[in-house]
Order: C-alpha cells, then sequence, then structure tokens
C-alpha cells in the first residue's frame, strides 16, 4: 500500500491539476463485492487511485474509469461485458488478446475520447503484475509491463510512448478534471 502510495504521489506530480480533485476521506468502494462480481482481485494500485480519486479525465482526452461506491455491479458488469472487444475478438482483430473472462483476459480501466481503449491483461495471476494493453483507434495495440498508475506516470512524463496516440498527447501542460461518475 505504502508503494501504491508512492506511486499516486508521482502521478499527482505528473499531473498537479489532479490534486484539487483528491477526496478528504477514502470512498469506500466495496472492494469484496465487486471483486466477488468481477470474478478477480483488482491491481492495488488501482485501488489506492479509486479510493483517493473520482473519475479522472485528463486533457479532456483520457478518462480513467473507477467504480463508484454503490455502483460496484455496475462497473463489474461492465469490465465483464466489453462488446466492442468482444466484437474486435470475433473479428480476428485482438492480435492473439482475448476479452475478460477468458483466462489472460482483458479488463478495460481507461478510455479515450478518441477511441482508444487502455486494459489489464489478466495474466500472471498477481494482479499487481498485470501489464497495461493500449488498443489503439486506429488499430494499433501496444503492450506495456507495468500497472495503470505507472503506466500514466511515465506517459505524462513522457517516458512511455504509446504508438499511434494523436502527436498532442500528451500536452505539454495536462489538465485534470474530476468528474462524480
Amino acid at each position: 500500500m505504502a508503494d501504491d502510495m508512492l506511486r499516486i504521489e508521482e502521478l499527482e506530480a505528473a499531473l498537479p491539476s489532479m490534486t484539487q480533485w483528491r477526496v478528504t476521506v477514502g470512498r469506500s468502494v466495496d472492494w469484496t463485492a465487486l471483486e466477488a462480481d468481477l470474478g478477480t482481485a483488482l491491481p492495488s494500485d488501482f485501488r489506492s487511485l479509486t479510493e483517493a480519486y473520482l473519475i479522472l479525465v485528463i486533457d479532456d482526452f483520457l478518462k480513467v474509469s473507477v467504480p463508484r461506491p454503490g455502483a460496484e455491479a455496475s462497473w463489474a458488469s461492465e469490465s465483464r461485458e466489453d462488446e466492442i472487444l468482444q466484437d474486435l475478438y470475433e473479428m480476428g482483430d485482438t492480435q492473439d488478446y482475448v476479452p475478460y473472462p477468458q483466462p489472460g483476459g482483458l479488463i478495460s480501466w481507461a478510455e479515450s475520447y478518441s477511441g482508444d481503449c487502455f486494459y489489464w491483461r489478466t495474466s500472471p495471476a498477481d494482479p499487481d503484475a498485470w501489464p497495461v494493453v493500449v488498443r489503439g483507434d486506429n488499430g494499433d495495440w501496444s503492450e506495456f509491463p507495468v500497472g495503470a498508475v505507472e503506466f500514466l506516470v511515465g506517459v505524462y512524463r513522457r517516458t512511455i510512448h504509446v504508438p499511434g496516440m494523436p502527436k498532442d498527447f500528451p500536452s505539454d501542460d495536462p489538465q485534470v478534471l474530476g468528474l462524480n461518475g
């Protein structure tokens, strides 16, 4: 948990405008119910981010969707039933990635307003070791051997380059908007 908070602080340093949206008390997501509905545990860095922040929209481009207290079942259902990913899989356009709940399947944790999707690949068994997979709207697929928060830190510190993203991603002065859900 201490490492997760350090990563959140690194993200806040990379995106200083996000700190205005930090909640003062943990959001009390029912992780037991959510993970039971979903059928898997989730990475601890994402859990820490979820407890500290509401939905975050970065540069009116990237939306990190976090579960809301009381709506855990809905978040789990949306994660299990990713129709776009399922359609791409059925058409053979997923470069051997599979939808969750298949073994090693993808679970979405963010999306762009341009149609890009950010997933975890649910393999290996330890959720804290799940890599980030990005499906660009243009059909590019990329995998990064880091968790969601470390990925965001790398993107916004410009140490991680995501192929297929717009030329102005990330912007020089990324602004963060917090939403209630």
